[in-house]
C-alpha cells in the first residue's frame, strides 16, 4: 500500500490495470507524488515538416561531430607531429587537433540543445518532496523513464539515433587515443627524451665549445667563474640542440670539495674534473634557461618563476616551483687539453614529463 496520499478528491488508480496507457501511468504517479503539471505541450506535431527538418538538423550536428571526432584521430595518429627546423606540416599537428576537437564538442553540444530545446516536449511541474517508497512506486518510477526515452523519440525518428551513434561512437575514440597512443607509435622512437647533442658520436667524445665554436681549456675560466657551453658539432649552436645549452662552473676549493661529497652521495663520484662541474640550463620546471649563477652562495637562479639550485649540492632545487635537481653533464679533460662530455645527460632534461622512470 502506498504511503502518498493523492490529492483531495482524487481517487486513486489501479496502475496495474492493462487499460492503461504508459502516460496515464505517469500522470497518476504525478498526481500521488503531489505534483502539479502546469504546462505540457509537444512542441511540433509528430510526423510533420517541422520535425522532420529540425530531425535533419540535429542528425546533421551528431554527423558533423562524428566526421570531426575522425578528423581528430587521422590526425593524431598519420599526421606528422615531429618537430622539424622551417616550414612543415609538423607545424600544422596541434591547430589541427584543436579545431578539430572543437568541432566535434561544438556539433555535440548544439545537437544535443536542439534536440532538447526544440524536439521535446515543453513541461512545467511542480512537485513536494515525499519519503518511502512502494512497490507501485517503484513500478511508476520505471514507466516514467520509460516514457521519458519514448519522448526522445528516437524510435519514431531512427535517423536521431543512427546519428546519435555515428557521432558519439568517434568521440569515445577520441577520448581513449591519448591512452592507446603509445601502443601506436612509440613514443621514445629514437630516444629523444633522453639524448642531447652531447651524445658520443660514432664512438667519439663531444666537445665543449663557446657560442662561438671555439673550444675550451680548463684555464679559460677564473675560480668561482662560469660559462655556457654547447656540444662541438655541427649545428651544436642553434636550436637544433635546444635541449644542449649547458653551464660550466669553475668552483673554488673548499665548494668543490663539498660538491664533490654530494656527487659520490648521489652516485656522480666521477662526473665533475677537478674543481668543474657542468650543469644543464634548461630549468626542470618550465624549460627555461637558469642562467643568473650567484658565486658567493652557489646558487643558480632561473629569472622565469624563480626556482633557485644549490650547484654544491647536486643542483638540487631549495626555492620556487622546480622539484626536480638540474642533470649533472659528467665531463672530463682530453689529450688535447679541452674539455669534453665522457657521455650524453644520464637524466632527462628540461621539465619533467610523466614518462620519466
Amino acid at each position: 500500500m502506498s504511503t502518498h496520499t493523492a490529492h483531495p478528491g482524487h481517487e486513486q488508480v489501479d496502475v496495474n490495470d492493462p487499460r492503461l496507457s504508459q502516460f496515464d501511468i505517469v500522470r497518476e504517479g504525478a498526481r500521488r507524488d503531489d505534483i502539479e503539471i502546469v504546462h505540457y505541450e509537444p512542441q511540433v506535431t509528430p510526423g510533420s515538416k517541422a520535425e522532420r527538418r529540425l530531425v535533419r538538423t540535429v542528425a546533421a550536428m551528431f554527423l558533423l561531430t562524428g566526421l570531426a571526432a575522425t578528423a581528430f584521430l587521422v590526425v593524431y595518429i598519420w599526421w606528422p607531429w615531429e618537430y622539424e627546423m622551417g616550414r612543415g606540416g609538423d607545424k600544422l599537428y596541434t591547430p589541427l587537433l584543436g579545431l578539430t576537437l572543437g568541432v566535434a564538442l561544438l556539433g555535440l553540444g548544439f545537437g544535443i540543445l536542439t534536440w532538447g530545446k526544440k524536439l521535446l516536449p515543453k513541461e512545467v511541474s511542480i512537485q513536494d518532496r515525499h519519503e518511502g517508497v512502494s512497490a507501485e512506486d517503484q513500478k511508476i518510477t520505471g514507466q516514467t523513464m520509460a516514457y521519458m526515452a519514448d519522448e526522445l523519440g528516437v524510435k519514431r525518428r531512427p535517423l536521431l539515433g543512427v546519428s546519435l551513434l555515428a557521432g558519439l561512437a568517434p568521440v569515445g575514440a577520441v577520448a581513449a587515443a591519448p591512452l592507446v597512443g603509445g601502443l601506436i607509435s612509440d613514443p621514445h622512437k629514437d630516444n629523444q627524451m633522453m639524448t642531447t647533442g652531447f651524445s658520443p658520436q660514432d664512438g667519439q667524445k663531444i666537445r665543449l665549445v663557446r657560442e662561438d665554436g671555439r673550444p675550451i681549456r680548463p684555464a679559460d675560466i677564473s675560480s668561482g667563474g662560469q660559462i655556457t657551453v654547447f656540444p662541438g658539432i655541427e649545428h651544436g649552436v642553434s636550436n637544433l640542440h635546444a635541449d644542449s645549452p649547458t653551464l660550466l662552473i669553475h668552483l673554488r676549493e673548499a665548494d668543490a670539495e663539498q660538491s664533490r661529497r654530494n656527487n659520490e652521495r648521489v652516485g656522480h663520484g666521477d662526473y665533475m674534473w677537478g674543481n668543474f662541474a657542468a650543469y644543464s640550463k634548461i630549468c626542470t620546471h618550465a624549460g627555461c634557461p637558469a642562467s643568473l649563477y650567484e658565486q658567493q652562495t652557489n646558487r643558480l637562479l632561473c629569472p622565469c618563476h624563480q626556482s633557485q639550485f644549490l650547484i654544491t649540492d647536486n643542483a638540487k632545487p631549495i626555492f620556487g616551483p622546480a622539484s626536480r635537481r638540474l642533470p649533472q653533464l659528467p665531463i672530463e679533460v682530453d689529450a688535447e687539453g679541452f674539455f669534453v662530455a665522457k657521455s650524453d645527460y644520464t637524466e632527462p632534461v628540461g621539465p619533467d614529463f610523466w614518462e620519466r622512470p
